[in-house]
């Protein structure tokens, strides 16, 4: 069943586990921003994903703290609370029932041969025989929260992809079992889908301590790009380097508008021309320049007591509301509506005879 409104819908989200960093940009946020006018947008705080791998009540402790500063995030690189719809996946009820639903299209060796919860487990330092049926489920979850408002489109980083396809698998048995109620949505990969770490690594991770956050200022950007990994066999700056691979290449290419320059560089870099030291400088100056607008925009919001609050409380009831449209459409074609409503009547039928 297609939506009613003109536009397609979109939806993506994050877990609330701390500051968001150029990765999660690039990945995925700048096409919600650039998004926004096109398609009928949900973006969810994942607060229950999160506790698939951090249950533990320091963790929910921290989460009021850290669902304000992805708020903060969100609307400092330019999500507008006016175009779309931001809200808190805990309090939409719906989607758990949703999930339950789900649960029951999808087999447990489907789950399990997905890399990527295993990678999340090792990153949460959950060994094999200790990774909770949550986390097998995170999948599902996210096929109720992609499917909830019967989404289009869903923007991700490479990680996630796969579970889009679970997601694409759901909807079309869902549709086959009990007749068309959902799009079957495409999974949206940004220019830069997996961004490396300033060490290096292959992912940048705020437990890696290798990110550079949308909220670091100016000084601690250049910091962190002085100390990034460059070509480890270039000891000198006559050396030649190599350019494919290079973080410091890799962060240019996303983050500095001056191709020319970059193309330079990469020139000289690789003719033994230009030192470390000048590719640095060029980068830390390019990403502070895109950084810049979004940490004024971020002090704004900041300034504005209560704002931050207002956005996600309005966008969660609009989200609850479209929630429990969806399950009630979801119910009716399952057949369970019509269980509970003929029951329900013929025990409301014999109540009033009693009490005549």
């Amino acid at each position: 069943m297609e939506t009613t409104n003109e536009r397609k819908r979109l939806l993506t989200g994050d877990r609330p586990t701390g500051k968001l960093h150029l990765g999660h940009y690039v990945g995925s946020m700048k096409n919600r921003v650039l998004l926004q006018d096109e398609y009928e947008c949900y973006f969810l705080i994942a607060d229950l994903h999160m506790l698939t791998t951090r249950p533990q009540k320091e963790h929910i402790d921290a989460l009021r703290e850290n669902i304000r500063e992805i708020l903060l995030d969100y609307l400092a690189v330019g999500i507008d609370p006016q175009k779309s719809t931001i809200y808190l996946q805990s309090a939409v009820h719906a989607v758990y029932e949703m999930n339950l639903f789900f649960e029951m299209l999808v087999t447990l060796p489907r789950l399990t041969r997905l890399p990527s919860l295993k990678d999340m487990a090792r990153a949460a330092d959950i060994d094999d025989e200790s990774i909770p049926f949550g986390l097998i489920g995170y999948p599902v979850l996210q096929a109720a929260d992609i499917l909830m408002p019967r989404a289009h489109l869903v923007p991700v980083g490479k990680d996630n992809m796969a579970h889009v396809e679970i997601t694409r698998e759901i909807a079309r048995r869902f549709n086959n079992y009990y007749g068309d109620v959902f799009p079957v949505p495409e999974g949206m990969l940004g220019d830069v889908p997996t961004l490396v770490g300033t060490d290096g690594q292959a992912k940048m991770s705020k437990s890696l301590d290798n990110a550079i956050y949308l909220s670091d200022d100016e000084k601690t950007v250049i910091k962190k790009v002085k100390g990034m990994y460059t070509d480890p066999n270039r000891v000198r700056a006559d050396v030649p380097g190599t350019v494919e691979g290079n973080p410091v290449f890799i962060y240019h290419d996303a983050f500095n508008p001056d191709k020319e320059e970059v193309e330079d560089l990469k020139a000289r870099y690789r003719s033994g021309n230009v030192g470390d030291v000048e590719v640095k400088e060029k980068l830390a100056r390019a990403i502070n320049a895109f950084l810049e607008p979004v940490r004024e925009r971020r002090q704004q919001y900041e300034q504005e007591s209560g704002y931050v609050e207002q956005v996600i409380y309005e966008g969660t009831l609009k989200a609850q509301a479209l929630a429990d449209e969806t399950l009630k459409t979801m119910k009716k074609a399952m057949g369970l509506s019509g269980i509970w409503n003929r029951i329900s009547r013929k025990a409301r039928e014999r109540l009033e005879k009693l009490g005549e």
